[in-house]
């Protein structure tokens, strides 16, 4: 018997040894496997703040004893297909060349001289668009426009070949005149738009507009004027968009102009001001990609963007964003085709900037003089003259847009009237991305602040209700079918709440807000004639855990005159539309997917979790303290007031901050429930974004390893941290809770 006692206590220590190690081993696991994943979603997002990186990626002489003074510009473009780098070189004498420079190996010529031209014209002038376009101004006043880039074939030579040139229009020069600069545009329509800047200040714009009509003959519209430049001293610069519709000048006292063209080329918008109040040189000007901002480069080597914003109905020209400066006069701006990056010249410096974000991306100090620089449509490779060789630096700057500032601050986007948080991922191919995460961040707190306005004290009435006044027998009933609530799929809860519950909520949303009044009223009402009946035996029997069998039909009552005194009311007070009333008086358009919808269906999904945690620490109160209370004289409510709820704080505040927690993670409901609308908004008639559904809304669209997919992965990091936040204050505030109250 003594052996088997032995044995017998052997083996229990053994399952206690393995069931210790088997709950550690799988408390650890746990924990490591969140660890894991934070380290997960928060290694996907560290990339977003990683500084550019730039590398050489090949350089060649000047082909053909060239001399550096006699190319006018320069430009690279990377192959999709096979990765190869073709740059090209414009001479004055009006040649084209192409180099590989990988394999370091001149490719070929075109000629860029229009057939009218004579074989001793030279180029003069160059003006650089997006995309791989240049306005040539030629020595006897022609002006050509040519698109230089990758294709698959050369037409003029007739045979395939890695790059490919095309004249996109020209337009003879007038007699006895030569001007300074040019710019030659040619819109998608095929309206051509030239400038030309003579000796003076004199601006000469021409359009060319061709049509057919329906007989198929073609008709060609000319128009031609001097624009207007009283005011301004003389020009250095000039810049226009690509349609052909917008002009800017800037001059040699700091004032920058704009024109706006109509249909037929004349000036509908003349706009002058001064830029900088130093009245210090604007050297260089260059139209973003888009051809909205302005790029504006002065002698002081400061590098600033504008564009139009709108003030008292009229759009100004305005000075938007700030980048960083060069030590000297900046004298070329080369945008990028596909992007809101900059590469800027000044000596023989470098930059690369980003001007949404403002954010520096890279300084590049070749060890001599740089005459000209190139950007590739991609933003991906930048190309630059420098000395008698030809320079190429592969660019690693895949998320240029993303900034703490673009993230967190108010950002002043193209098209806005002022500094805006802004989250727009989707639009046209000049988009601008709005990745700001304060309109989800706030929108994850409205949604939340709503829900639990509504759950918190239906879920902790219900509670004190259900553990202390109630009886056990409906106790035992109520508290497993408010915890079957918990169980309903929260897309189902989504479904009800969107389709069938928010078109209720619209026709009846007066209704819900006169019963805020009259289910009260209706409640008072009826505990005044109570105080009469409760004399009789039957009644005080109904006081004894059966209360809800007398107050559901005062609640269904106090419903009944909200329904019936509404129509009355919006007739009288708002016209018969309340929502019409709002937009005129308050600028409240009523969504019919809004946060008095996600109240209820957040609500709804909130209320088991804090009804149970809160009704269990109701429930452990030991049955001592509430008897000796109630021995000593005081009422069920005072008991309920100054010992029960003191000694179950820890368990209600943990059950408040779980349900919290609950809400804030919600996704399904929010998402099916809210519109989606991101917007910085407490109004309780429009709807919000989540961080939760954002992720859940934005994850299919976004492409592997991008900026928009490792900004969603951000959002996971932040919805990670406020709930493990959340928490910790809970726990700390429970804690706390138990030291004051715990020796009750």
């Amino acid at each position: 018997m003594h052996t088997d006692a032995k044995t017998i206590l052997r083996r229990a220590k053994r399952r206690d040894a393995i069931a210790r190690w088997v709950i550690l081993l799988g408390g650890v696991t746990v924990i490591g496997s969140v660890v894991a994943i934070l380290a997960l979603i928060v290694g996907v997002t560290l990339p977003l703040f990683r500084q550019a990186q730039f590398r050489e990626a090949g350089r060649f002489g000047l082909p053909g004893g060239q001399r550096p003074n006699e190319v006018v510009a320069v430009g690279i473009d990377r192959s999709v297909a096979d990765g190869s780098l073709t740059a090209h070189l414009l001479t004055a004498d009006g040649e084209c060349t192409f180099i590989d420079l990988l394999s370091q190996r001149r490719l070929g010529s075109q000629s860029m001289r229009p057939e009218s031209a004579t074989r001793d014209k030279k180029v003069v002038s160059v003006e650089r668009s997006t995309g791989g376009r240049y306005s040539l101004l030629w020595s006897d006043g022609f002006l050509s426009a040519v698109e230089v880039g990758i294709g698959s074939a050369s037409e003029a030579q007739g045979q395939t070949a890695p790059y490919k040139f095309r004249e996109l229009a020209g337009v003879a020069g007038e007699e006895g005149a030569q001007p300074l600069k040019a710019i030659l545009c040619r819109s998608e329509d095929g309206a051509t738009t030239s400038v030309r800047l003579f000796s003076g200040g004199r601006l000469i714009a021409e359009r060319q507009v061709t049509t057919e009509n329906l007989l198929g003959e073609t008709e060609v519209k000319a128009q031609k004027l001097a624009l207007d430049t009283t005011g301004l001293t003389t020009i250095t610069a000039i810049a226009m968009d690509r349609e052909g519709t917008s002009l800017y000048a800037g001059t040699e006292s700091g004032q920058l102009a704009r024109w706006q063209f109509d249909g037929d080329g004349n000036v509908e918008v003349r706009d002058a001001l001064t830029a900088f109040s130093d009245r210090r040189a604007i050297t260089s000007l260059a139209m973003m990609f888009g051809g909205v901002s302005l790029a504006v480069g002065d002698a002081r080597g400061e590098l600033t963007t504008w564009f139009p914003v709108r003030y008292d109905g009229k759009a100004r020209l305005t000075r938007i964003h700030t980048l960083k400066a060069h030590e000297g006069p900046v004298e070329q701006i080369v945008p990028a085709s596909r992007g809101r990056t900059l590469l800027s010249r000044s000596g023989n410096a470098i930059h690369l900037d980003q001007a949404t974000s403002e954010r520096h991306l890279l300084s590049i100090q070749p060890d001599s003089l740089v005459r000209n620089v190139g950007f590739s449509p991609q933003g991906n490779v930048a190309v630059a003259l420098k000395g008698r060789e030809l320079v190429a630096w592969e660019i690693d700057a895949p998320h240029a847009e993303v900034s703490w500032r673009t993230l967190f601050g108010p950002i002043f986007y193209e098209g806005y009237e002022r500094p805006e948080y802004a989250w727009q991922t989707t639009g046209g191919d000049d988009f601008e991305p709005k990745l700001s995460l304060v309109p989800v961040i706030f929108g994850t707190l409205k949604g939340t602040v709503y829900s639990m306005l509504l759950a918190v004290p239906l879920a902790l009435l219900g509670a004190v209700y259900t553990s202390h006044f109630t009886t056990p027998g409906l106790k035992r009933a109520i508290k497993p079918v408010v915890e079957i609530m918990a169980a309903v799929p929260s897309v189902v809860l989504g479904f009800l709440v969107a389709l069938w519950l928010a078109p209720i909520l619209e026709h009846w949303i007066l209704a819900l807000f006169v019963g805020l009044a009259t289910i009260p009223a209706t409640f008072l009402g009826f505990l005044v004639a109570w105080q009469a009946v409760r004399r009789f035996q039957w009644a005080k029997s109904l006081e004894n855990g059966y209360e809800f069998l007398i107050l559901m039909p005062v609640l269904i009552l106090g419903v009944g005159f909200a329904a019936l005194l509404t129509p009355g009311i919006e007739k009288i007070l708002f016209d018969g539309n309340f929502r019409g009333w709002l937009y005129e008086a308050f600028t409240l358009r009523y969504d019919q997917r809004n946060c008095v919808v996600i109240a209820f269906g957040l609500g709804f999904a909130v209320i088991p979790i804090i009804f149970s945690i809160a009704e269990d620490a109701l429930s452990s109160v030991p049955y001592s303290l509430t008897a000796s209370s109630l021995a000593l004289g005081a009422s069920r409510w005072q008991t309920l007031w100054r010992v029960i709820l003191p000694s179950a704080s820890p368990g209600i505040f943990a059950a408040v901050m779980i349900g919290l927690g609950r809400a804030v993670g919600e996704t399904m409901i929010v998402l099916m429930a809210t519109g989606n609308t991101p917007i910085l908004d407490w109004g309780p008639f429009n709807g919000m974004r989540t961080l939760s559904a954002n992720i859940a809304v934005e994850i299919p669209e976004a492409p592997v390893g991008g900026t928009l997919y490792r900004v969603l992965f951000l959002c996971a990091v932040l919805l990670f941290a406020l709930t493990f936040l959340l928490n910790t204050v809970a726990e700390l505030v429970r804690q706390r809770l138990r030291k004051r109250f715990g020796r009750l």
